[in-house]
Parts: C-alpha cells; structure tokens; sequence
C-alpha cells in the first residue's frame, strides 16, 4: 500500500495525537448520555450520532453519485439530548464503526484515484472528503472527550 493511503488510514482511525472513537465512547454509563453538563450545547448522545450521521454522509457522498445529503443543519443533529431508546446508542456506536471501516476500505482500494474530481461533486476528491472524515471526527470526538470529562465518566 501506498504511503498516502496508510498515513490516511491511520489518521482516520485515530492515530497519533487523535484520540480513536472507541477509546472517547468506552464506558460513558448509560444515564449520562443524554446530560449536557453546565452550560455545554451538547451531550455525549448528541456527538456520537452527530458524527455518526456526518461521516455517514460524507461516505455515502463520496461513493453513491445519487445520494441526496441532509438539510443542514437539522438533518445532522439528533431531535433530542438522549438516545430515544435504550439501544440506540449501541445502534449508533456499530453504524459508526461501519461507516468508517467503509471509509477505510474505499481509501484503501488502489484502483480509486485518490486525486480524482468526484463527477457528481464540485471538485472534492476522495482525498478531501477522507481528510474531511478525519478532521470533523477529530474534532467532535474531542468535544466528546471533554462533555464525558465534565459529567465524571
């Protein structure tokens, strides 16, 4: 493998001073995960499928050209601060991991052209829209990491 491709894959899953998604949602109890601590916009349930539903539609952009995104920017939050049933987040946490393994799979096929213009884009590339994956991830995971911090968790 290329060493772009690896540097990609190890950035989009959590390498070096990224902190990786399993580490930031190991162990948050189940009754703290729709709490928004003093003053925060946002509880743990609320990044998880934020991100979740981001990264989801950055995949999906960059693979499926008939793929209709979210209205922005109701279509990336959830409706509520706390999972709307008990496995919701277990529902959300695997689509994660899913969506990202995908990610990892498409960045790692040698035949994509990680430079190429996607045709139903407006010049993004496959490069972009995993830089983009890694970069949004990272930041909201660390909004996570601070949200779970401030709870005790």
């Amino acid at each position: 493998m290329d060493p772009l491709r690896e540097h990609l894959l190890y950035l989009l899953r959590g390498g070096g001073a990224h902190v990786d998604f399993d580490a930031a949602v190991k162990g948050i109890p189940e009754d703290l995960r729709g709490k928004r601590p003093p003053r925060s916009p946002h509880s743990c349930w609320e990044l998880v499928e934020h991100i979740r539903l981001a990264q989801w539609d950055i995949l999906e952009f960059t693979r499926n050209p008939k793929h209709q995104s979210p209205k922005w920017p109701e279509g990336y939050w959830p409706p509520s601060p706390a999972p709307p049933s008990a496995g919701a987040w277990a529902k959300s946490v695997r689509a994660f991991r899913d969506d990202l393994e995908a990610m990892c799979a498409l960045i790692s096929d040698p035949t994509l052209d990680l430079y190429a213009k996607i045709p139903h884009g407006e010049g993004q590339t496959p490069l972009r829209e995993a830089l983009l994956v890694a970069d949004h991830n990272s930041y909201h995971l660390g909004q996570l990491v601070l949200v779970r911090k401030l709870l005790g968790a």
